[in-house]
Order: structure tokens, then C-alpha cells, then sequence
């Protein structure tokens, strides 16, 4: 079973319909007693970094879902500000993230000699930097994105693809059982549906 998240915040409707396309079993997690039905979770998220940490921490979810994830019982994907929750800290807010993964998220600069101006948000391609079955049957990848900040891992190892917006920086990363995604795969078309696909089959 697949699990969403629901914190409060996030496209969570939008990824239970892509997984139903996908003709995967997906759940709607709102209760701690769910989690325990899930093999694999997606941590989505929308907006600024601090309400989506106090919300998750409202939500009675934080602390169960950490057992789960330190212990390697699910494989957990974080989106967008799901992937920045998944960072030790973020330049965005004062509260501390997850910590499954550490290194900080930083904020973008704009560009405006070259018109790449914060927030980013568009279609971009992204540069694959090591095989994951992440990235299975995908070849130049287009996906959508929409953020103002990036995660910087502090072990490189953990970076599984980059985009260049005026200057380079980390799209997508894995430490072990965590992984985790800048662009919005639930609205990228088939690249988007080909990346959840994968991260189901895993």
C-alpha cells in the first residue's frame, strides 16, 4: 500500500489520482494507526518550510512516522517542501526538519541578467547524476517546478540529479530508505507519472 500524507498541506488529492492511474492500492494517511498499513509514503508539501514543520508536528503523525523511517520499514518520498522537511534545517524558518537527511536548504537568487528570477517555477530538465531506479525509463526528463529554496546534502553521495536556473543545484536525493524531489512529479505528465511509478515499484 501506498500512503499520502496528509499533514494539511500538499497536492495530496493529486497524488492519490496519479497512483490510481498507475493502478496502485493508495491510501490517504491522516491518522498515526494508518502508517502501519503502508509499505512506501509520500511526504508532500506546499509553501513555507516552518508551517509545514509546525502542521506535522500538529498532526500526531511526526513521531510514528520517524520510527517508521529510521527504522527502514517504508521507503519515504518528500516533495517540494516534503523534500526540504526531510533536511536538518532550512534558511527559511527557525524550526528544525526531520534530520533524516543531513544538510541545510538554501535559498535561490535571482538572476536577472539571464531573467531567472525567485521563485522558480516552470518546466526544466534535469541532470541525472547517478543510476537509481528513480530515474528508470526516463531519458532527459522535463518535470514542473515551483520553490524559492533548494536542499544542499552534505554528503554528495546523496544526490541523485541536478537543474541548472542560473546556477546548479540538487533536485533529487536518496540516503537509503529517503528519498526525495525539488519539482512536482504529480503535475509533470508523464515524466511525473513515470517517476511515481517507479518509486512504487521500488
Amino acid at each position: 500500500m501506498i500512503g499520502v500524507i496528509n499533514y494539511g498541506l500538499g497536492n495530496v488529492h493529486a497524488f492519490l489520482d496519479c497512483f490510481r492511474i498507475l493502478g496502485h492500492s493508495v491510501l490517504e494517511v491522516s491518522e498515526p494507526t494508518q502508517l502501519s498499513e503502508c509499505s512506501k509514503l509520500i511526504l508532500p508539501g506546499v509553501g513555507s518550510f516552518d508551517t509545514a514543520m509546525q502542521k506535522l508536528n500538529d498532526s500526531g503523525l511526526r513521531e510514528p512516522l520517524n520510527k517508521l523511517a529510521e527504522s527502514g520499514a517504508v521507503d519515504v518520498l518528500g516533495v517540494c517542501v516534503g523534500l526540504q522537511m526531510l533536511f536538518t534545517r532550512s534558511d527559511e524558518g527557525i524550526e528544525g526538519g526531520l534530520g533524516w537527511i543531513p544538510g541545510q536548504t538554501h535559498k535561490l537568487t535571482s538572476q536577472p541578467a539571464s531573467r531567472e528570477r525567485v521563485p522558480h517555477m516552470g518546466w526544466n530538465s534535469v541532470d541525472i547524476q547517478q543510476e537509481s531506479p528513480l530515474f528508470n525509463q526516463l531519458q532527459d526528463p522535463l518535470f514542473y517546478f515551483l520553490h524559492s529554496y533548494y536542499v544542499a546534502p552534505e554528503d554528495s553521495g546523496a544526490i541523485l540529479a541536478t537543474t541548472k536556473y542560473g546556477s546548479t543545484f540538487t533536485v533529487a536525493v536518496q540516503s537509503q530508505n529517503i528519498w526525495g524531489v525539488q519539482f512536482h512529479p504529480e503535475k509533470s505528465h508523464r515524466s511525473g507519472l513515470q517517476l511515481l511509478q517507479n518509486f512504487a515499484l521500488i
